[in-house]
Order: C-alpha cells, then sequence, then structure tokens
C-alpha cells in the first residue's frame, strides 16, 4: 500500500517536468523607435501555438514588447539550430 502511495506520488510529480520540454520561437517589436526582434522562449504552460502566444503576449507586454506572431513550437530537439539566430533573446523571455 506504502509503496503504491509512492509511486503515485512520484507519477504525479513527474508529470509537469514534461511541460519544461517545450519552446516557442516568435517575432515581437517594440515602438517608438521601432524595434524588432526574433527570440525563442520556453513555454510552461500546454504546449501549444494558443497557449504560447497567450503566455509570451503576457510575458513581452510586462517588458514592453509587444508578440508579433509565433513562428513555431517545438521540443528541445530544436534550440541549437534557433541559437545563433535568436542571439540574446534566446530564452530571455
Amino acid at each position: 500500500m506504502i509503496l503504491t502511495l509512492g509511486l503515485v506520488a512520484f507519477t504525479g510529480l513527474s508529470g509537469p517536468a514534461h511541460a519544461a520540454d517545450c519552446f516557442a520561437d516568435y517575432k515581437a517589436k517594440q515602438d517608438n523607435p521601432l524595434r524588432l526582434h526574433y527570440g525563442v522562449a520556453e513555454v510552461r504552460g500546454p504546449c501549444s501555438p494558443q497557449a504560447a502566444r497567450a503566455e509570451l503576449t503576457q510575458r513581452l507586454g510586462a517588458k514592453g514588447w509587444t508578440l508579433l506572431t509565433i513562428v513555431s513550437v517545438f521540443g528541445p530537439e530544436g534550440l541549437a539550430q534557433r541559437r545563433d539566430s535568436a542571439g540574446s533573446n534566446f530564452l530571455r523571455f
């Protein structure tokens, strides 16, 4: 019984770790003066373009940026190929 409860608790705790394996690349802007950037961010909620849009709209907006578009949503296997393109905005927001 104790072993079963321990396994259930461990399984419940290991679930959210998979959510950290979701990332989105996006384009954003800032006005006055106009500034554009491409970036890569971790998506902490559901791994979908809609969830990434909602999450990054708030996160970028808090820093004065406006989300223009979510380019794609991907797993950790896509990070290395986007690192150079994102530059200082790689996992910044």
